[in-house]
């Protein structure tokens, strides 16, 4: 069987099959690329070069065993929690119980909503027009909601165990050995596809501002983590076009008319297991499509930058408001590595802390209280960049 085009739309059941049976070609590609493995540093602190070797070829690396059970369940209790009390609907203000939704005095509703198994980006001039063609979009079950929840935006103040994660001496180590001591952060989100809902991500590539810069390289755009809180399959999970990050800015709409489908030639998916964590170089090309499948995906993800890229850079978010990334700003934005190291501290004692260069000295007034939870870290995505 071969998948449909966007303009022959299959049912949920049939998507599926037809998935597995792509999924299981690409399955055996993927794993021989050979870029997985444990978190493992040098005698400098760094990642071993071969794993920077394999992340600077293929453009990801899947880390495994990142997360141990004890967090990974506080980590599902949280998210669960949070989206147990998202509205009904995207215009509702009750939760499934009857409750108040959530509110907490959040300046940006933290839910965001698609039609189960849709594409709500590609093909439209959406988030500056990166998602240039559409995915196919599988009838849903007579059953499925009218509407699910895709993503979950701003999870460090959604979620205590969240942050906590965000403080990672391993991770934290692995974003200094690809982006230099001095980096900085992007934003956090958490993708939600629900089996059998899931709406699809269009293909595209993260990065919008430094395509034609003179010094353009292959990290030119910062990376995200992707923690993943069930195994995450070729049927749920985000594809890649491996080394397309050192291409420069790809015609992906010629790349899918050549494909005659969704299916770009040579794509993989990003398999692992629950716990391990994937780095993701954002100028690969990327999607995922609709979960017709019956797994379920939550992944968390926290995005950085090179400092360099970021500084003093103007740019227009996917929002459409145009900023300017000063010192100021980049400190005020910084401050949460800091108070999530030491969330995490007083959470895993028994770990060695990361340091974060650009803050040492000053880690009293970056400390995880009741003080800073509501001074600092609540609404903190209103300080997120984006390049």
């Amino acid at each position: 069987m071969t998948l449909a085009t966007a303009a022959q739309p299959l049912s949920s059941f049939d998507h599926e099959r037809a998935m597995k049976e792509y999924g299981r070609r690409a399955e055996t590609r993927a794993r021989a690329l050979g870029n997985r493995g444990p978190i493992r540093v040098g005698t400098d602190g760094k990642l071993l070069p071969e794993i920077l070797d394999s992340y600077w070829t293929h453009g990801f690396y899947v880390f495994q065993g990142v997360v141990g059970p004890e967090e990974l369940q506080e980590l599902r209790a949280d998210i669960d929690a949070v989206l147990s009390r998202a509205p009904v609907a995207p215009d509702a203000t009750v939760d499934r119980h009857g409750r108040l939704a959530r509110d907490d005095g959040i300046v940006r509703p933290p839910y965001r909503w698609a039609k189960p198994l849709s594409d709500p980006v590609g093909g439209t001039d959406k988030n500056n027009g990166r998602h240039p063609a559409a995915m196919l979009q599988p009838e849903a079950g007579e059953d499925a909601p009218a509407w699910t929840v895709e993503l979950l935006d701003g999870n460090l103040h959604l979620s205590d165990a969240c942050l906590r994660l965000y403080g990672h001496p391993g991770l934290l180590t692995v974003a200094a050995s690809i982006l230099g001591d001095d980096f900085v952060p992007y934003n956090e989100v958490t993708f939600v596809k629900e089996p059998g809902l899931g709406p699809s991500v269009a293909w595209h590539q993260d990065g919008t501002t430094h395509w034609n810069a003179a010094d353009w390289d292959q990290g030119a755009h910062g990376f995200n983590f992707m923690t993943q809180l069930y195994p995450s399959t070729a049927g749920n999970g985000v594809w890649v076009l491996p080394g397309s990050h050192r291409r420069g800015k790809a015609d992906i709409k010629k790349m899918v008319a050549e494909s005659g489908s969704d299916r770009i030639e040579g794509a993989v998916p990003m398999l692992c297991e629950a716990g391990d964590t994937i780095v993701t170089n954002r100028q690969l090309v990327h999607g995922s499509f609709a979960n017709s499948s019956p797994d379920r995906r939550i992944t968390l993800n926290e995005g950085f930058f090179p400092r360099k890229r970021v500084l003093d850079v103007t740019t227009r978010r996917l929002n459409g408001v145009v900023e300017t990334y000063d010192e100021a700003r980049i400190a005020a934005r910084t401050r949460i590595i800091q108070i999530a190291i030491d969330a995490r501290r007083q959470r895993f004692p028994h770990e060695t802390s990361y340091v974060y260069g650009p803050l040492v000295g000053r880690e009293d007034e970056n400390r995880w209280n009741d003080a800073t939870r509501v001074s600092v870290l609540k609404n903190y995505n209103q300080l997120d960049m984006f390049i």
